[in-house]
């Protein structure tokens, strides 16, 4: 199941709620708002309650107080009181931001941070999108990643990075894609098909090197997973070990010891085995990690090549 793509300079809070909304951002982009929140009947309580007290103590002043002093003292009582209440309605929680409203205001300000799945990739762009997201999930969610054996901070900052970069190009190839169908359905001269050619094969290119990344994570994930099948085998092995004293425990007071001695001393040679396959493993990872932060690096864009992504607005 396709995720939704977000740039990885927009916030983890707000990129988390896109990924859990991608129906509602659908929804916001067609145009859908939603309803705004209704005032804050406490707060509004509150300061019309002190309103008609203030202006009751004011008439009870008039009506009884000719002295001026007073009068004035009065007023500075009622002027104290007014402050006093508006401290009290300052700190009123104000009513708590719904989830949609939340969502809008979110996508209104990174709007052309995130790609839907539904939408953004024509079929073929979203089976390159489907591969990309399998193999960057299995990696980050690896043992040998979580372990350290990989190098996870790398990981966690490029593995995104290349997630949002083959989705930016995919949803341009779809576009371009799109007009060129229409263009072509509608009909053309020998003329004007010759002269679509190059950009056919642009196209053609353009996905040819898109691709070439994909296979690269691919390829990454594989050896991450060798390297995952190497651990659970080394684990094995250990826990076998482990209970190796209590095997020759048995064997010697059996006295069979002289028998059976030499098969199971192969167990640790199974165990050094899998330990150097499995640092085999890490090795070939860290390599394929490395060719893939290399090959990433001349990116082909079908629109502008050379783009970087969009800079973050200034909030």
């Amino acid at each position: 199941m396709r995720s939704v793509v977000v740039d990885p300079e927009v916030p983890p809070r707000t990129a988390d709620l896109f990924r859990r909304h991608a129906s509602m951002l659908s929804r916001i982009r067609a145009g859908w708002t939603p309803e705004p929140s209704p005032p804050n009947s406490r707060l509004t309580g509150r300061f019309l309650n002190a309103g008609g007290g203030v202006a009751a103590l004011f008439l009870v002043c008039l009506m009884f107080l000719a002295d001026v002093g007073q009068l004035l003292f009065f007023m500075l009582s009622l002027l104290v009181f007014v402050v006093f209440v508006g401290l009290l309605a300052a700190r009123e929680p104000a009513e708590p931001e719904t989830v949609e409203q939340e969502l809008y205001r979110e996508a209104r300000w990174y709007e052309g941070r995130y790609l839907l799945p539904a939408e953004d990739f024509d079929y073929a762009a979203g089976q390159l999108l489907d591969r990309t997201q399998q193999a960057i999930d299995y990696i980050l969610r690896s043992r040998v990643n979580a372990a350290g054996m990989l190098d996870g901070v790398r990981n966690s900052v490029m593995l995104p990075t290349q997630e949002w970069e083959i989705a930016r190009l995919l949803n341009k190839l779809s576009s371009l894609r799109n007009e060129h169908q229409e263009f072509v359905y509608g009909g053309s001269t020998p003329e004007v098909a010759a002269a679509m050619a190059p950009l056919e094969r642009a196209l053609a290119a353009s996905e040819a090197a898109v691709l070439a990344r994909v296979e690269a994570l691919e390829r990454y994930a594989s050896h991450v997973a060798d390297a995952e099948r190497a651990l659970r085998a080394h684990d094995q092995i250990e826990a076998l070990r482990a209970r190796l004293p209590r095997y020759e425990e048995l064997l010697a007071e059996s006295g069979a010891d002289a028998f059976a001695v030499p098969e199971i001393g192969r167990l640790t040679e199974d165990a050094d085995q899998l330990e150097q396959a499995l640092r085999d493993s890490v090795r070939s990872a860290h390599e394929a990690f490395r060719h893939l932060d290399l090959s990433s690096s001349p990116a082909a864009d079908p629109d502008s090549p050379g783009e970087s992504s969009q800079e973050p607005p200034a909030r």
